[in-house]
């Protein structure tokens, strides 16, 4: 199958984050970038990053570009949980409850939040169509199998 100009483009900056990062020398990087380039199929992009750790990710998803989406992100999850607080108190305050019911939906909401922050980089690959989601890796297990022929759910 034919490769995508926007796929070149990824295999580059992880090429130029390796270069970065010191694991690949300047000539060996350039030569693997113009190689990405050249490429015309995606079988001829895989093997340029298969020697760097998770495929030359790890490198990508540190890059300032990485960090910065990653912080926009996180800072507007953030105001949309304190502008639901603020509107979820003032119902409260409108209300005239003794119990301060929004305590309930606003704990999930910054669980989310902190679960967004945790998987930050995992977010960042999969967005790049190379991540796998944390409880599908290795050592997660898979779905339990029955003994008796019982698919499960």
């Amino acid at each position: 199958m034919r490769t995508s100009d926007k796929e070149r483009e990824q295999v580059a900056e992880i090429l130029r984050a390796a270069m970065t990062e010191g694991r690949l020398d300047m000539t060996e990087g350039e030569e693997r970038l113009a190689k990405a380039y050249a490429a015309k199929f995606r079988d001829e992009l895989g093997p340029l990053t298969a020697d760097l750790p998770h495929g030359g990710l790890s490198a990508l998803a540190n890059t300032p570009e990485a960090k910065t989406a990653t912080r926009r992100a996180l800072r507007r999850h953030a105001w949309v949980i304190i502008s639901v607080a603020s509107i979820l108190t003032g119902l409260w305050i409108l209300s005239g409850a003794t119990f301060f019911w929004p305590a309930i939906p606003l704990t999930f909401l910054v669980i989310g939040f902190m679960k967004h922050a945790r998987y930050q980089r995992w977010r960042y690959e999969y967005s790049l169509g190379h991540g796998v989601a944390p409880w599908n890796g290795p050592g997660w297990g898979g779905p339990r199998q029955f003994h008796s022929g019982h698919r499960g759910c």
